[in-house]
Protein backbone atom coordinates (compact mmCIF):
# COMPACT_ATOMS: atom_id res chain seq x y z
CA UNK A 1 0.00 0.00 0.00
CA UNK A 2 2.77 2.44 0.89
CA UNK A 3 4.07 2.30 -2.70
CA UNK A 4 0.96 4.22 -3.79
CA UNK A 5 1.74 7.18 -1.56
CA UNK A 6 4.55 9.57 -0.75
CA UNK A 7 5.78 8.71 2.74
CA UNK A 8 6.89 10.83 5.66
CA UNK A 9 8.60 8.94 8.48
CA UNK A 10 8.06 10.08 12.05
CA UNK A 11 11.16 9.08 14.01
CA UNK A 12 10.11 8.05 17.51
CA UNK A 13 12.15 9.19 20.51
CA UNK A 14 9.50 8.11 23.01
CA UNK A 15 7.40 11.27 23.08
CA UNK A 16 3.77 11.11 24.19
CA UNK A 17 2.83 13.08 21.06
CA UNK A 18 4.77 10.90 18.59
CA UNK A 19 1.66 9.24 17.23
CA UNK A 20 -0.22 12.51 17.30
CA UNK A 21 2.32 13.84 14.81
CA UNK A 22 1.52 10.96 12.48
CA UNK A 23 -2.17 11.60 13.06
CA UNK A 24 -1.78 15.20 11.93
CA UNK A 25 0.29 14.18 8.90
CA UNK A 26 -2.40 11.75 7.77
CA UNK A 27 -5.03 14.40 8.46
CA UNK A 28 -3.20 16.44 5.85
CA UNK A 29 -3.60 13.47 3.46
CA UNK A 30 0.02 12.32 3.51
CA UNK A 31 0.84 8.70 4.32
CA UNK A 32 2.99 8.28 7.42
CA UNK A 33 5.00 5.56 9.16
CA UNK A 34 6.44 5.64 12.68
CA UNK A 35 9.91 4.19 13.12
CA UNK A 36 12.17 3.91 16.16
CA UNK A 37 15.26 6.12 16.00
CA UNK A 38 17.29 2.91 16.33
CA UNK A 39 16.02 1.53 13.00
CA UNK A 40 15.93 4.63 10.85
CA UNK A 41 18.62 3.68 8.31
CA UNK A 42 17.16 0.25 7.55
CA UNK A 43 13.72 1.83 7.30
CA UNK A 44 14.94 4.31 4.72
CA UNK A 45 16.07 1.40 2.56
CA UNK A 46 12.77 -0.43 3.09
CA UNK A 47 10.42 2.39 2.05
CA UNK A 48 10.71 3.50 -1.58
CA UNK A 49 8.91 6.86 -1.48
CA UNK A 50 10.22 8.63 1.62
CA UNK A 51 9.93 12.39 1.13
CA UNK A 52 10.87 13.65 4.60
CA UNK A 53 11.51 12.92 8.28
CA UNK A 54 9.98 14.33 11.45
CA UNK A 55 11.86 13.85 14.72
CA UNK A 56 9.48 13.50 17.68
CA UNK A 57 9.73 14.84 21.20
CA UNK A 58 10.78 12.60 24.07
CA UNK A 59 10.77 12.27 27.87
CA UNK A 60 14.56 12.52 28.32
CA UNK A 61 17.08 15.34 28.24
CA UNK A 62 19.64 15.31 25.43
CA UNK A 63 22.27 15.27 28.19
CA UNK A 64 20.94 12.15 29.94
CA UNK A 65 23.26 9.14 29.90
CA UNK A 66 20.81 7.05 27.86
CA UNK A 67 19.51 9.89 25.72
CA UNK A 68 18.51 8.54 22.28
CA UNK A 69 20.46 10.00 19.37
CA UNK A 70 19.79 9.70 15.65
CA UNK A 71 22.33 8.09 13.34
CA UNK A 72 24.15 11.11 11.90
CA UNK A 73 24.15 9.53 8.43
CA UNK A 74 20.52 10.64 8.23
CA UNK A 75 21.67 14.24 7.82
CA UNK A 76 23.56 13.28 4.66
CA UNK A 77 20.58 11.71 2.88
CA UNK A 78 19.34 15.07 1.62
CA UNK A 79 15.86 14.36 3.02
CA UNK A 80 14.03 17.29 4.61
CA UNK A 81 13.96 17.04 8.41
CA UNK A 82 11.73 18.71 10.98
CA UNK A 83 12.74 18.31 14.63
CA UNK A 84 10.07 18.88 17.28
CA UNK A 85 10.90 19.61 20.95
CA UNK A 86 13.48 16.90 21.82
CA UNK A 87 14.14 16.47 18.11
CA UNK A 88 14.78 20.22 17.84
CA UNK A 89 17.28 20.13 20.72
CA UNK A 90 19.00 16.98 19.44
CA UNK A 91 19.59 18.52 16.00
CA UNK A 92 21.13 21.60 17.61
CA UNK A 93 23.39 19.49 19.83
CA UNK A 94 24.53 17.11 17.07
CA UNK A 95 25.48 20.00 14.78
CA UNK A 96 27.56 21.70 17.50
CA UNK A 97 25.08 24.00 19.22
CA UNK A 98 24.46 24.32 22.96
CA UNK A 99 21.39 23.15 24.87
CA UNK A 100 20.76 24.44 28.37
CA UNK A 101 19.11 22.26 30.98
CA UNK A 102 15.91 23.24 32.73
CA UNK A 103 16.51 26.94 33.39
CA UNK A 104 13.73 28.30 31.18
CA UNK A 105 10.88 25.82 31.41
CA UNK A 106 7.72 26.36 29.43
CA UNK A 107 4.54 24.34 29.72
CA UNK A 108 1.23 25.17 28.11
CA UNK A 109 0.16 27.95 25.76
CA UNK A 110 2.86 30.48 24.88
CA UNK A 111 3.10 33.43 22.48
CA UNK A 112 5.52 32.79 19.62
CA UNK A 113 7.07 35.74 17.79
CA UNK A 114 8.17 34.88 14.24
CA UNK A 115 11.25 36.86 13.26
CA UNK A 116 12.03 35.26 9.90
CA UNK A 117 9.28 34.47 7.39
CA UNK A 118 10.89 31.21 6.37
CA UNK A 119 8.99 28.79 4.10
CA UNK A 120 8.11 26.83 7.26
CA UNK A 121 6.12 29.79 8.56
CA UNK A 122 4.57 30.87 5.26
CA UNK A 123 1.07 32.31 5.75
CA UNK A 124 1.44 32.38 9.57
CA UNK A 125 0.76 35.46 11.71
CA UNK A 126 3.82 37.29 13.02
CA UNK A 127 2.65 36.49 16.56
CA UNK A 128 0.82 33.24 17.26
CA UNK A 129 -0.03 30.92 20.15
CA UNK A 130 1.87 27.65 20.44
CA UNK A 131 1.93 24.73 22.88
CA UNK A 132 5.17 24.28 24.82
CA UNK A 133 6.18 21.31 26.97
CA UNK A 134 9.90 21.41 27.71
CA UNK A 135 12.55 21.94 30.34
CA UNK A 136 15.69 22.08 28.18
CA UNK A 137 16.10 24.66 25.41
CA UNK A 138 18.58 25.67 22.71
CA UNK A 139 20.88 28.39 24.07
CA UNK A 140 23.32 28.67 21.16
CA UNK A 141 22.73 27.74 17.53
CA UNK A 142 25.22 25.59 15.61
CA UNK A 143 27.21 27.04 12.69
CA UNK A 144 25.19 27.47 9.47
CA UNK A 145 21.87 27.70 11.35
CA UNK A 146 19.65 30.74 11.78
CA UNK A 147 16.95 31.54 14.31
CA UNK A 148 13.39 31.88 13.01
CA UNK A 149 11.27 32.58 16.10
CA UNK A 150 11.35 33.21 19.84
CA UNK A 151 9.15 33.20 22.92
CA UNK A 152 9.50 35.12 26.17
CA UNK A 153 11.64 32.36 27.69
CA UNK A 154 13.14 30.67 24.61
CA UNK A 155 15.50 32.64 22.40
CA UNK A 156 15.64 30.05 19.59
CA UNK A 157 12.11 28.59 19.51
CA UNK A 158 12.60 27.67 15.84
CA UNK A 159 15.58 27.45 13.49
CA UNK A 160 16.64 26.32 10.03
CA UNK A 161 19.86 25.24 8.34
CA UNK A 162 21.23 27.76 5.86
CA UNK A 163 21.77 25.17 3.12
CA UNK A 164 20.10 21.86 4.01
CA UNK A 165 16.36 21.43 4.46
CA UNK A 166 16.68 20.92 8.21
CA UNK A 167 14.31 22.68 10.60
CA UNK A 168 13.64 22.63 14.32
CA UNK A 169 10.76 23.92 16.44
CA UNK A 170 10.71 23.87 20.23
CA UNK A 171 6.90 23.98 20.31
CA UNK A 172 4.47 21.22 19.33
CA UNK A 173 2.73 22.00 16.01
CA UNK A 174 0.86 18.68 16.21
CA UNK A 175 -1.12 19.72 19.31
CA UNK A 176 -4.43 21.49 18.66
CA UNK A 177 -3.51 24.19 21.20
CA UNK A 178 -0.88 25.43 18.75
CA UNK A 179 -3.26 27.68 16.84
CA UNK A 180 -1.46 27.60 13.49
CA UNK A 181 0.35 24.31 14.00
CA UNK A 182 -1.44 22.65 11.11
CA UNK A 183 -0.10 25.37 8.79
CA UNK A 184 3.46 24.64 9.96
CA UNK A 185 3.07 20.94 9.23
CA UNK A 186 1.34 21.65 5.94
CA UNK A 187 4.20 23.92 4.85
CA UNK A 188 6.72 21.25 5.75
CA UNK A 189 4.83 18.47 3.97
CA UNK A 190 3.77 20.32 0.81
CA UNK A 191 6.33 23.09 0.33
CA UNK A 192 9.48 21.57 1.82
CA UNK A 193 8.96 17.83 1.21
CA UNK A 194 6.75 18.34 -1.88
CA UNK A 195 4.43 15.49 -0.84
CA UNK A 196 1.27 14.57 -2.73
CA UNK A 197 -1.98 14.62 -0.69
CA UNK A 198 -3.15 11.09 -1.60
CA UNK A 199 -4.10 9.58 1.77
CA UNK A 200 -7.92 9.21 2.20
CA UNK A 201 -10.51 7.73 4.58
CA UNK A 202 -10.84 4.83 2.16
CA UNK A 203 -7.13 4.25 2.75
CA UNK A 204 -7.84 3.75 6.48
CA UNK A 205 -10.33 1.01 5.65
CA UNK A 206 -8.08 -0.67 3.11
CA UNK A 207 -5.04 -0.57 5.40
CA UNK A 208 -7.06 -2.01 8.29
CA UNK A 209 -8.36 -4.84 6.12
CA UNK A 210 -4.79 -5.43 4.90
CA UNK A 211 -3.63 -5.62 8.53
CA UNK A 212 -6.26 -8.29 9.28
CA UNK A 213 -5.29 -10.32 6.21
CA UNK A 214 -1.61 -10.13 7.21
CA UNK A 215 -2.36 -11.44 10.68
CA UNK A 216 -4.99 -14.04 9.80
CA UNK A 217 -4.02 -17.45 8.44
CA UNK A 218 -7.14 -19.45 9.21
CA UNK A 219 -8.95 -20.56 12.35
CA UNK A 220 -11.53 -19.08 14.68
CA UNK A 221 -11.43 -15.49 15.97
CA UNK A 222 -13.01 -14.24 19.19
CA UNK A 223 -13.81 -10.55 19.55
CA UNK A 224 -15.11 -8.80 22.63
CA UNK A 225 -17.67 -6.19 21.56
CA UNK A 226 -18.88 -3.47 23.89
CA UNK A 227 -21.14 -1.65 21.46
CA UNK A 228 -18.63 1.18 21.40
CA UNK A 229 -17.13 2.60 18.26
CA UNK A 230 -13.75 0.86 18.35
CA UNK A 231 -14.79 -2.71 19.10
CA UNK A 232 -17.78 -2.54 16.74
CA UNK A 233 -15.71 -1.29 13.80
CA UNK A 234 -13.07 -3.92 14.60
CA UNK A 235 -15.62 -6.73 14.60
CA UNK A 236 -17.26 -5.38 11.43
CA UNK A 237 -13.92 -5.32 9.58
CA UNK A 238 -12.75 -8.71 10.89
CA UNK A 239 -16.04 -10.29 9.80
CA UNK A 240 -15.41 -9.04 6.26
CA UNK A 241 -12.19 -11.09 6.18
CA UNK A 242 -12.93 -14.19 8.29
CA UNK A 243 -16.70 -14.49 7.85
CA UNK A 244 -18.36 -17.12 10.07
CA UNK A 245 -15.06 -17.86 11.80
CA UNK A 246 -15.71 -14.80 13.96
CA UNK A 247 -17.51 -15.09 17.29
CA UNK A 248 -18.45 -11.76 18.86
CA UNK A 249 -18.88 -11.82 22.63
CA UNK A 250 -20.59 -9.19 24.73
CA UNK A 251 -19.40 -9.52 28.33
CA UNK A 252 -21.50 -7.81 30.98
CA UNK A 253 -18.80 -7.09 33.54
CA UNK A 254 -21.10 -5.25 35.93
CA UNK A 255 -19.17 -2.05 35.17
CA UNK A 256 -21.41 -0.79 32.36
CA UNK A 257 -23.47 2.36 32.01
CA UNK A 258 -27.15 2.42 32.86
CA UNK A 259 -29.23 0.32 30.43
CA UNK A 260 -26.18 -0.40 28.31
CA UNK A 261 -26.45 -4.18 27.96
CA UNK A 262 -29.93 -4.15 26.43
CA UNK A 263 -29.18 -1.28 24.04
CA UNK A 264 -25.87 -2.76 22.85
CA UNK A 265 -27.24 -6.24 22.19
CA UNK A 266 -30.08 -4.80 20.11
CA UNK A 267 -27.74 -2.58 18.06
CA UNK A 268 -25.09 -5.23 17.40
CA UNK A 269 -27.69 -7.78 16.35
CA UNK A 270 -29.19 -5.27 13.92
CA UNK A 271 -25.88 -4.98 12.02
CA UNK A 272 -25.30 -8.72 11.81
CA UNK A 273 -22.69 -9.27 14.51
CA UNK A 274 -25.05 -11.40 16.66
CA UNK A 275 -22.96 -11.40 19.85
CA UNK A 276 -22.91 -14.14 22.45
CA UNK A 277 -24.05 -12.60 25.77
CA UNK A 278 -22.09 -13.51 28.90
CA UNK A 279 -23.10 -12.20 32.33
CA UNK A 280 -19.85 -12.09 34.30
CA UNK A 281 -20.74 -9.16 36.56
CA UNK A 282 -20.33 -11.09 39.82
CA UNK A 283 -16.99 -12.46 38.69
CA UNK A 284 -15.56 -9.01 37.89
CA UNK A 285 -16.87 -7.29 41.02
CA UNK A 286 -15.50 -10.06 43.23
CA UNK A 287 -12.07 -9.88 41.57
CA UNK A 288 -11.95 -6.12 42.14
CA UNK A 289 -12.80 -6.24 45.85
CA UNK A 290 -10.13 -4.71 48.06
CA UNK A 291 -8.14 -3.30 45.13
CA UNK A 292 -7.56 0.46 45.19
CA UNK A 293 -4.56 0.99 42.90
CA UNK A 294 -5.79 2.07 39.43
CA UNK A 295 -3.08 0.15 37.56
CA UNK A 296 -3.90 -3.01 39.47
CA UNK A 297 -7.61 -2.57 38.74
CA UNK A 298 -6.93 -2.29 35.01
CA UNK A 299 -4.78 -5.42 35.05
CA UNK A 300 -7.40 -7.36 36.99
CA UNK A 301 -10.04 -6.38 34.42
CA UNK A 302 -7.77 -7.43 31.54
CA UNK A 303 -6.88 -10.76 33.15
CA UNK A 304 -10.51 -11.51 33.99
CA UNK A 305 -11.58 -10.84 30.41
CA UNK A 306 -8.97 -13.31 29.13
CA UNK A 307 -10.10 -15.98 31.62
CA UNK A 308 -13.67 -15.56 30.40
CA UNK A 309 -12.49 -15.87 26.79
CA UNK A 310 -10.67 -19.07 27.77
CA UNK A 311 -13.91 -20.45 29.23
CA UNK A 312 -15.81 -19.52 26.08
CA UNK A 313 -13.09 -21.09 23.96
CA UNK A 314 -13.64 -24.44 25.69
CA UNK A 315 -17.31 -24.35 24.71
CA UNK A 316 -17.22 -22.64 21.30
CA UNK A 317 -13.59 -22.82 20.17
CA UNK A 318 -10.80 -23.37 20.06
CA UNK A 319 -9.93 -19.80 19.08
CA UNK A 320 -6.58 -18.94 17.60
CA UNK A 321 -7.05 -15.15 17.54
CA UNK A 322 -8.32 -12.40 19.81
CA UNK A 323 -9.53 -9.29 17.94
CA UNK A 324 -9.43 -5.97 19.80
CA UNK A 325 -10.35 -2.37 19.08
CA UNK A 326 -7.01 -1.02 20.31
CA UNK A 327 -6.31 2.56 19.17
CA UNK A 328 -3.11 4.63 19.06
CA UNK A 329 -3.86 6.50 22.32
CA UNK A 330 -4.28 3.14 24.12
CA UNK A 331 -0.89 2.02 22.85
CA UNK A 332 0.77 5.35 23.66
CA UNK A 333 -0.49 5.67 27.23
CA UNK A 334 0.43 2.05 27.95
CA UNK A 335 3.94 2.77 26.51
CA UNK A 336 3.69 -0.06 24.00
CA UNK A 337 5.73 2.02 21.60
CA UNK A 338 9.09 1.73 19.94
CA UNK A 339 10.95 4.49 21.78
CA UNK A 340 11.82 5.24 25.41
CA UNK A 341 8.28 6.25 26.42
CA UNK A 342 6.85 6.62 29.92
CA UNK A 343 3.74 4.70 31.00
CA UNK A 344 0.79 7.02 31.64
CA UNK A 345 -1.73 4.29 32.46
CA UNK A 346 -2.14 0.69 31.41
CA UNK A 347 -5.13 -0.01 29.19
CA UNK A 348 -6.79 -3.30 30.04
CA UNK A 349 -6.63 -4.40 26.39
CA UNK A 350 -2.98 -3.42 25.94
CA UNK A 351 -0.63 -3.47 28.93
CA UNK A 352 -3.34 -5.07 31.08
CA UNK A 353 -3.24 -8.36 29.18
CA UNK A 354 -1.33 -11.16 30.90
CA UNK A 355 2.09 -11.92 29.35
CA UNK A 356 1.23 -15.60 28.79
CA UNK A 357 -1.86 -14.93 26.69
CA UNK A 358 -2.50 -17.86 24.32
CA UNK A 359 -4.15 -15.88 21.52
CA UNK A 360 -2.60 -14.10 18.59
CA UNK A 361 -3.82 -10.52 18.56
CA UNK A 362 -5.63 -8.88 15.65
CA UNK A 363 -5.73 -5.11 16.14
CA UNK A 364 -6.70 -3.48 12.83
CA UNK A 365 -7.21 -0.01 14.35
CA UNK A 366 -4.00 0.25 16.38
CA UNK A 367 -2.52 2.83 13.99
CA UNK A 368 -5.63 5.03 14.05
CA UNK A 369 -7.21 7.69 16.22
CA UNK A 370 -10.81 7.97 17.36
CA UNK A 371 -11.88 10.56 14.80
CA UNK A 372 -10.36 8.47 11.99
CA UNK A 373 -12.34 5.47 13.21
CA UNK A 374 -15.50 7.61 13.26
CA UNK A 375 -14.93 8.43 9.60
CA UNK A 376 -14.45 4.75 8.87
CA UNK A 377 -17.64 3.81 10.71
CA UNK A 378 -19.62 6.39 8.77
CA UNK A 379 -18.19 5.19 5.46
CA UNK A 380 -18.96 1.58 6.42
CA UNK A 381 -22.58 2.56 6.99
CA UNK A 382 -22.74 1.83 10.71
CA UNK A 383 -25.63 3.38 12.73
CA UNK A 384 -25.32 6.91 14.11
CA UNK A 385 -25.74 5.51 17.63
CA UNK A 386 -22.36 3.86 17.17
CA UNK A 387 -20.66 6.57 15.11
CA UNK A 388 -21.45 9.33 17.63
CA UNK A 389 -21.24 7.31 20.82
CA UNK A 390 -18.95 8.80 23.46
CA UNK A 391 -15.79 6.85 24.31
CA UNK A 392 -16.13 4.51 27.28
CA UNK A 393 -13.10 3.01 29.05
CA UNK A 394 -12.44 -0.71 28.68
CA UNK A 395 -12.38 -1.20 32.47
CA UNK A 396 -15.81 0.46 32.49
CA UNK A 397 -16.89 2.31 35.61
CA UNK A 398 -13.87 0.86 37.44
CA UNK A 399 -11.88 3.64 35.73
CA UNK A 400 -14.31 6.20 37.16
CA UNK A 401 -14.33 4.94 40.74
CA UNK A 402 -11.43 6.13 42.84
CA UNK A 403 -10.45 3.60 45.47
CA UNK A 404 -12.18 0.26 45.89
CA UNK A 405 -14.99 -0.66 43.52
CA UNK A 406 -18.13 -1.54 45.47
CA UNK A 407 -21.86 -1.72 44.80
CA UNK A 408 -22.63 1.65 46.40
CA UNK A 409 -20.09 3.63 44.38
CA UNK A 410 -21.06 1.74 41.22
CA UNK A 411 -24.67 2.76 41.74
CA UNK A 412 -23.72 6.42 42.31
CA UNK A 413 -21.33 6.55 39.34
CA UNK A 414 -23.79 4.82 36.98
CA UNK A 415 -26.80 6.97 37.93
CA UNK A 416 -24.87 10.25 37.96
CA UNK A 417 -23.30 9.57 34.55
CA UNK A 418 -26.74 8.78 33.14
CA UNK A 419 -28.02 12.14 34.37
CA UNK A 420 -25.05 13.97 32.81
CA UNK A 421 -25.61 12.34 29.40
CA UNK A 422 -29.37 12.80 29.55
CA UNK A 423 -29.16 16.52 30.29
CA UNK A 424 -26.55 17.08 27.57
CA UNK A 425 -28.84 15.39 25.04
CA UNK A 426 -31.77 17.52 26.14
CA UNK A 427 -29.63 20.63 25.72
CA UNK A 428 -28.43 19.51 22.26
CA UNK A 429 -24.81 19.39 23.43
CA UNK A 430 -24.09 15.65 23.56
CA UNK A 431 -22.70 15.49 20.00
CA UNK A 432 -20.67 18.68 20.53
CA UNK A 433 -18.47 17.31 23.33
CA UNK A 434 -15.99 14.44 23.30
CA UNK A 435 -16.87 12.77 26.57
CA UNK A 436 -19.16 13.40 29.53
CA UNK A 437 -19.51 11.43 32.74
CA UNK A 438 -19.37 11.49 36.53
CA UNK A 439 -16.82 9.91 38.83
CA UNK A 440 -16.74 9.23 42.55
CA UNK A 441 -14.15 8.42 45.20
CA UNK A 442 -14.17 7.87 48.95
CA UNK A 443 -14.37 11.54 50.00
CA UNK A 444 -17.51 12.64 51.80
CA UNK A 445 -18.80 16.01 52.97
CA UNK A 446 -21.53 17.25 55.28
CA UNK A 447 -24.74 18.60 53.82
CA UNK A 448 -28.19 19.50 55.08
CA UNK A 449 -31.33 17.76 53.86
CA UNK A 450 -34.35 19.50 55.32
CA UNK A 451 -33.34 20.03 58.92
CA UNK A 452 -31.12 16.97 59.07
CA UNK A 453 -27.36 16.73 58.96
CA UNK A 454 -26.27 14.42 56.13
CA UNK A 455 -22.85 12.94 55.36
CA UNK A 456 -22.53 11.79 51.76
CA UNK A 457 -20.22 11.31 48.78
CA UNK A 458 -18.77 13.99 46.51
CA UNK A 459 -19.57 13.37 42.84
CA UNK A 460 -17.39 15.03 40.21
CA UNK A 461 -18.79 15.78 36.77
CA UNK A 462 -16.32 15.83 33.88
CA UNK A 463 -17.16 17.04 30.37
CA UNK A 464 -14.39 17.56 27.82
CA UNK A 465 -13.93 18.64 24.22
CA UNK A 466 -11.27 17.03 22.04
CA UNK A 467 -10.41 16.06 18.49
CA UNK A 468 -8.51 12.85 19.05
CA UNK A 469 -8.28 12.09 22.75
CA UNK A 470 -4.59 12.97 22.91
CA UNK A 471 -5.33 16.43 24.28
CA UNK A 472 -8.58 17.74 25.74
CA UNK A 473 -10.10 20.90 27.19
CA UNK A 474 -12.78 21.05 29.86
CA UNK A 475 -16.08 22.04 28.28
CA UNK A 476 -17.46 25.49 29.10
CA UNK A 477 -20.99 24.28 29.78
CA UNK A 478 -23.62 26.95 30.58
CA UNK A 479 -24.00 27.51 34.31
CA UNK A 480 -27.72 26.84 34.27
CA UNK A 481 -27.07 23.40 32.76
CA UNK A 482 -24.41 22.58 35.35
CA UNK A 483 -26.84 23.69 38.04
CA UNK A 484 -29.53 21.42 36.66
CA UNK A 485 -27.16 18.46 36.58
CA UNK A 486 -26.05 19.15 40.15
CA UNK A 487 -29.58 19.48 41.49
CA UNK A 488 -30.67 16.25 39.84
CA UNK A 489 -27.67 14.29 41.13
CA UNK A 490 -28.09 15.41 44.75
CA UNK A 491 -31.89 15.03 44.67
CA UNK A 492 -32.19 11.74 42.81
CA UNK A 493 -29.17 9.72 43.95
CA UNK A 494 -28.99 8.53 47.54
CA UNK A 495 -25.85 9.07 49.61
CA UNK A 496 -24.62 12.04 47.52
CA UNK A 497 -24.03 15.34 49.33
CA UNK A 498 -22.13 17.48 46.85
CA UNK A 499 -21.34 17.86 43.14
CA UNK A 500 -18.16 19.41 41.72
CA UNK A 501 -17.13 20.17 38.13
CA UNK A 502 -13.67 19.21 36.84
CA UNK A 503 -11.83 22.04 35.07
CA UNK A 504 -8.53 20.25 34.39
CA UNK A 505 -7.43 19.85 30.77
CA UNK A 506 -5.30 17.10 29.23
CA UNK A 507 -2.43 17.55 29.79
CA UNK A 508 -1.70 17.62 32.68
CA UNK A 509 -4.74 15.48 33.57
CA UNK A 510 -5.92 12.45 31.63
CA UNK A 511 -9.53 12.31 30.44
CA UNK A 512 -10.49 9.33 32.59
CA UNK A 513 -9.63 9.86 36.27
CA UNK A 514 -7.94 6.45 36.50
Amino acid sequence: MEREHDIVIVVDFGGQYTHLISRRVRELKVYCEIVSYEHIMESLSRFPNVKGLIFSGGPLSVYDVNAPMIDKRVYDTGLPILGICYGHQMIALQFGGKVIRGEAREYGKTKLVIEDKNILFDQLSKETIVWMSHGDSVLKLPPNFKSLARTENTLHAAFSHNIKKIYGVQFHPEVVHTVEGKKVLKNFLYKVCECRPTWRTSSYINSSLDEIRRRYSGGKVICAVSGGLDSTVTAFLVKKVVGENLLCVFVDNGLLRKGEAETVLKTLTSIGLNPLYVDASKQFIEKLRGITDPEEKRKVVGETFVKIFDEISKKHGPFKYLAQGTLYPDVIESARVSGPASIIKTHHNVGGLPPNISYELIEPLKFLYKDEVRKMAKKLGLPETIVKRHPFPGPGLAARIIGEVNEEKLYICREASAIVEEELRRAGLYDRVWQAFAFVGDDKVVSVLGDTRYYGYIVTVKIVTSKDGMTADWAKIPYHLLEKISVRITNEIRNVSSVSYCVSSKPPATIEPQ
